[in-house]
């Protein structure tokens, strides 16, 4: 195990304070000064506050972890503010969940993985971010956010990881350490998988990690395909039978969800998931799962999806049977189109959800 006092400084060096994660010094700044004051009792002496809460690490189970990126989106850009606004409509809530705000990964907006970055360009985002160009840590929002992630489940076994983006291109990396740290421990999981849309793309425009595609990057961690549930699928241009029989992926689309009701659905993943022997599940969740009526302010608002109450019983139905270790919802994107306030209680009732679930066992 890492010493703590490693892992602090590190946190340190790739994070910064909640809604700290997009760079800019006026936009929403109200906002920030909202949280900063809700979290830390001020707006004075944020960053020594939030260094301090990091040696508090063993406060909780749950640790929340914002990604500004909505670099690897590609409709209408803006969910790089939605861990800033989700964050606020959480702590304003009457009761209060039980996690710990690791803060933000720490974003240039330029970057979204390190793999298509030439060395130079490291070199001087690590001379930016860090003030060493021969530093060792990452410098794209993905790969940061990975790096975080495999240093908490290496030296945190017990915790639980609630992220918040960000496009959905966020929950590779997210996703990718929860799976490869839970096959370490000998542990069988299952990705419950909620979007309107597949993300089953094997690249676009050349570039295979997006947020259309990071699903398929992603199975080849699970114990099998068959073992990523996609709920509320209804904008794509193939078949059902396309999906399932290309990717091996079991898929619930949003009409067949509302004409058998989500009890019926989730039955249907837990007659799967009992007989696959499954020891635990981790739920992304994209915004425009929700009809948009209840989620308008996303990059690709979708008509025709489901409602906060019927996605609410299906976590919660697959919660008392498994447990969920491991959770993320993404898309936010609080400056599109006028539905901020609808969106933002739409996705505090799903996080609420989310977060209880990964509280409720140890």
């Amino acid at each position: 195990m890492t010493d703590q006092g490693q892992i602090k400084n590190k946190l340190e060096q790739l994070l910064c304070p909640p809604g700290n994660g997009v760079y800019t010094i006026h936009t929403a700044k109200e906002n920030k000064d909202k949280l900063h004051t809700l979290l830390f009792g001020s707006i004075d002496n944020v960053e020594e506050n939030w260094k301090k809460s990091l040696e508090h690490l063993s406060s909780s189970d749950v640790l929340l972890l914002g990604v500004c990126s909505d670099t690897g989106g590609g409709i209408l850009r803006g969910a790089n503010w939605g861990p800033l606004f989700l964050r606020e409509t959480l702590l304003n809530l009457p009761d209060k969940l039980k996690y710990m705000d690791l803060g933000d990964v720490r974003v240039v907006p330029h970057l979204l993985h390190d793999k298509y970055l030439n060395l130079e360009t490291i070199k001087n985002v690590r001379r930016a971010l860090y003030g060493n160009e021969d530093s060792t840590y990452p410098v794209s929002a993905l790969s940061i956010t990975e790096d975080v992630c495999d240093l908490i489940y290496k030296n945190f076994s017990d915790k639980k990881i609630f992220g918040v983006g960000g496009d959905h291109s966020c929950s590779y990396p997210l996703v990718k350490s929860y799976l490869k740290s839970k096959k370490e421990k000998g542990k069988k999981t299952a990705l419950i998988h909620f979007d309107a849309h597949t993300d089953l793309l094997v690249e676009r425009l050349g570039i295979d990690i997006c947020f259309g595609s990071w699903t398929t990057h992603v199975l080849k961690y699970l114990p099998d395909p068959s073992l990523c549930f996609q709920i509320g699928i209804r904008a794509t241009g193939k078949s059902k039978e396309h999906w399932e029989s290309t990717f091996g992926v079991k898929q619930f689309w949003a009409n067949y969800i509302k004409e058998v009701g989500p009890a019926h659905i989730a039955e249907q993943i837990l007659a799967k998931l009992k007989d696959q022997k499954v020891d635990e599940l981790y739920v992304s969740f994209d915004i425009d799962t929700l009809d948009a009526q209840y989620a308008s302010s996303t990059g690709t608002p979708e008509t025709g999806g489901l409602s906060p109450h019927e996605c609410t019983t299906i976590i919660e139905m697959l919660a008392k049977e498994f447990p969920i270790t491991g959770a993320d919802i993404m898309e936010i994107a609080p400056f599109i189109g006028d539905g901020q306030k609808v969106t933002l209680m739409s996705a505090g009732s799903i996080a609420t959800s989310l977060i209880g679930s990964l509280g409720d066992r140890p």
